[in-house]
């Protein structure tokens, strides 16, 4: 067998040709600037951000055959119409594999090599590095080249859940599928157009970059459009993240004004309580009887002891009935307590992270006027401010990438090494998994959380709010049920939400059927704002 002949590309990059051209300025000058470490470190991040969305793309490239491969084998025997359904969902489960591939090289870019080669840009200008001014601008341009390939990614897989979504909504034209239908449509669509901006603006960023490795002479002007682009987005997300914050805080007073449940209960619990204290007394005067009757010497005492057993029995069947009803609603109103103190806590937890998050893009929008002002004024051209400004942006995007990430990873590891921690009621829970397996897949981080404790939180809050027919449901009281469906309504699950009456809102909420349905409709309200 032959040996491949591998052919070099006749096209260069520009970080190629700018490192080439700085070794022969290097020396026919003798200059050691282009063995700095800043010459270093430029590189060495261009070719890590370079290597890491080839084996991304390559990833991808293998599923997609994998895929290919499989659904060939599965849909033989299927219709047109179901064949072109499963492709499509196919492909946009590949496209969002494909950028949660992309997304640690993306965070890196945007925590680490944007802010470095912010400073370094700075640096250039005070000193007149053209060398490094050259190597900034060729890392910047790998920067901005993966930046764009994930948001590229992502902009077309929330277009394609977009679109899904809306064919789901208008399928369930009522009830908590269509409200969680519609919800995720209006928000995937939101991040179309956000991604579909962003895309732009790193476009523009790749311009900025090539203008200044290629010593255009509108490097200037690429620079000014490439700051006013990046503040413009900026301040877009900013925005967005406010919004997201006040819808956060607005479910949070609601759930507030709903009061303590051991507060608001107090009366039906002293009520069962008189219940039970009554049934145990009439128990006991029964008992009273019997034994009276015991003592009877007439003819009739057989008789009268029999319906006095009968009426002993009866009571204490009352009595016990009734210290169970107590003891329910006494347990129903801890759970109540519970889910309303992990609402809340998940919309304070949101606040805090859309406050950080939009803190972090508004401070890059800020960096992104200065680099558009520095761009047409001389004299600011050696300003920190700019990229001062970028890099405590984008620390503070990167603090919160970096939480969510943790916590996800944990969930994952909750996940299955503790199986029966958040299991529902009733169901044995899965083999656990040893703390190898365990870490493995809290390390995938394309997959998400499917039984973690927000899920378990919504099952709970159904079944207080769900009517009688539902398993688990039917000794719940009526004043539980009441406020049960009240925290429903605060988070966003109400009778409006859904194009409902409210009588045939609570017949959802009874409806075996629409249980699935509803569990996941919760969920969603306790992650969203």
């Amino acid at each position: 067998m032959s040996t491949p002949i591998h052919r070099t590309s006749t096209r260069q990059s520009a970080a190629a040709l700018t490192s080439a051209q700085q070794r022969r300025d290097g020396s026919r000058t003798g200059s050691t600037s282009a063995r700095s470490t800043e010459h270093a470190l430029l590189a060495m991040q261009s070719r890590a951000g370079n290597r890491a969305t080839t084996a991304a793309v390559q990833r991808a490239r293998d599923t997609a055959r994998d895929t290919e491969r499989d659904g060939a084998a599965e849909n033989g025997g299927a219709s047109a119409g179901a064949k072109k359904k499963n492709y499509r969902d196919r492909i946009a489960a590949l496209l969002d594999r494909f950028k949660k591939n992309l997304e640690p090289i993306d965070t890196f870019i945007k925590g680490f090599q944007t802010p470095t080669n912010a400073a370094f840009t700075q640096q250039a200008a005070v000193s007149a590095n053209e060398g490094l001014k050259h190597s900034t601008a060729a890392s910047g341009t790998s920067a901005a080249s993966g930046n764009l390939l994930t948001e590229a990614a992502g902009t077309v897989v929330s277009g394609m859940d977009a679109y899904k979504n809306m064919k789901d909504a208008k399928k369930h034209e009522t009830g908590a599928n269509h409200h969680t239908a519609k919800k995720r449509a209006k928000t995937k669509g939101a991040d179309a157009v956000v991604g579909a901006a962003s895309s732009g603006s790193y476009s523009a960023a790749i311009a900025k970059e090539v203008t200044k490795v290629q010593k255009a002479a509108d490097a200037a002007v690429a620079s000014e459009a490439s700051g006013i682009a990046s503040a413009s987005i900026g301040a877009i997300k900013g925005m967005r993240s406010a919004f997201r914050v006040g819808g956060a805080a607005s479910k949070y007073r609601q759930i507030k004004k709903l009061g303590d449940p051991h507060v608001v209960q107090a009366g039906s619990l002293a009520r069962l309580n008189e219940s039970q204290e009554q049934a145990g007394w009439a128990a006991a005067q029964a008992y009273v009887a019997l034994d009276a009757y015991w003592a009877h010497d007439g003819p009739e005492r057989l008789e009268l002891v029999s319906e006095a057993i009968d009426a002993a029995w009866e009571a204490m069947g009352e009595a016990r009935d009734a210290a169970e009803s107590l003891q329910r609603a006494e347990k129903d109103v801890e759970k109540l307590s519970t889910v309303q103190g992990y609402a809340k806590k998940k919309q304070l937890t949101k606040m805090g992270k859309e406050t950080v998050s939009g803190g972090g893009e508004s401070t890059k929008a800020a960096a992104g006027i200065v680099t558009a002002v520095a761009a047409g004024t001389v004299g600011l051209a050696s300003n920190p401010v700019g990229w001062g400004l970028a890099g405590a942006g984008a620390g503070l995007v990167l603090g919160v990438t970096m939480y969510k990430a943790l916590r996800a990873a944990t969930k994952r590891y909750e996940e299955v090494h503790h199986p029966e921690r958040w299991a529902p009621k009733g169901e044995t829970p899965e083999e656990a998994a040893s703390r190898k397996e365990s870490l493995k897949h809290a390390l995938k981080f394309w997959k998400k959380v499917s039984k973690g404790e927000r899920q378990a939180m919504a099952r709970e809050i159904y079944a207080l709010a769900a009517g009688p027919d539902i398993s688990g449901s039917g000794s719940t009281t009526a004043e539980m049920r009441e406020s049960a469906r009240s925290l429903l309504i605060a988070l966003k699950s109400g009778p409006a939400k859904h194009k409902l009456e409210p009588e045939a809102w609570v017949e959802t909420l009874n409806d075996p059927s629409k249980t699935a349905g509803w569990i996941q409709e919760i969920a969603e309200q306790l992650a969203s704002g």
